[in-house]
């Protein structure tokens, strides 16, 4: 026995993991054992009584937070490529706010770009197609004009809707206008002057007999007016491109249901 005994004690010094630098690998901590064994004997002491306190709304959550956990510390690849290009698109349209205030590189250009997004407004529009729809003796001018008043209310009703339901903020801390506040665009998402401008331009081509020149200076307009909004730091790069596509399909809505000449007759004698 004595033999044996001594064999063993050479083996344990001879294994190298017997070491002081890797008892950690092998063993756990005595620190750790007692406070393991205290935190037992805790638990086994609360035992029925921690149970009966615990509601099963409690367990749910604490069953809840360790899938919580991994979610947020392995985010989907779709979550990860939307943050991605919601980075890229506040990036760029902060580089592209030139005009956001008087101290920006293109401070002393923000009245001229600001005159051209209220080429772009609702309001402006709206009483000059009244204007017109009072002075205009034909029977087609007022169909057209109907038509497009009823393409403006419907425009600021969805937009101002879809701006309450996304809530989104500009690039830069810019408080609406008076104007703004009037057609109740007060928020980002989606551009209401890209969809208007958007609307009106896909409108008169299809409307108006226009020659090519004017055509091509139709559709720079809408461009350079949802570029301005862009520059003024009142919308991000996406809020003016969902103006567009939201504005081309304002257009189809209201080709869906256009009015005859009768219907605008009849509207324009109660009014």
């Amino acid at each position: 026995m004595p033999a044996s005994q001594a064999r063993a004690r050479a083996r344990d010094r001879n294994n190298v993991l017997n070491r002081a630098e890797f008892l950690s690998l092998n063993q756990p901590l005595k620190g750790n054992q007692e406070s393991r064994s205290s935190s037992r004997k805790q638990s086994s002491q609360a035992g029925p009584a921690g149970a009966q306190s615990s509601s099963p709304k409690e367990r749910r959550q604490s069953q809840q937070l360790p899938e919580e956990d991994c979610m947020q510390l392995n985010p989907s690849f779709k979550g990860i490529a939307f943050n991605s290009l919601l980075a890229i698109d506040i990036c760029m349209s902060k580089r592209l706010g030139v005009c956001a205030n008087r101290a920006s590189s293109w401070g002393g250009a923000r009245s001229m770009i600001n005159l051209l997004g209220i080429t772009g407004h609702g309001i402006p529009w709206i009483a000059g197609t009244l204007i017109c729809l009072v002075k205009s003796s034909t029977l087609a001018g007022q169909e057209v004009l109907m038509n497009l008043l009823l393409a403006l209310l419907l425009d600021i009703m969805i937009v101002a809707g879809l701006q309450k339901l996304a809530k989104r903020k500009g690039p830069y801390d810019i408080s609406p206008g008076l104007l703004d506040y009037l057609t109740m665009d007060t928020y980002a998402f989606p551009a209401g002057h890209a969809s208007r401008v958007a609307m009106l331009s896909k409108f008169f081509l299809n409307h108006l007999v226009l020659a090519i020149p004017l055509r091509i200076l139709l559709v720079l307009w809408a461009l350079c007016v949802g570029l301005s909004r862009v520059m003024i730091g009142r919308h991000h790069i996406t809020d003016v491109l969902s103006g567009f596509v939201f504005g081309y399909l304002q257009f189809r809505l209201v080709e869906l249901i256009w009015m005859s000449s009768n219907t605008c007759q009849m509207l324009i004698s109660i009014w």
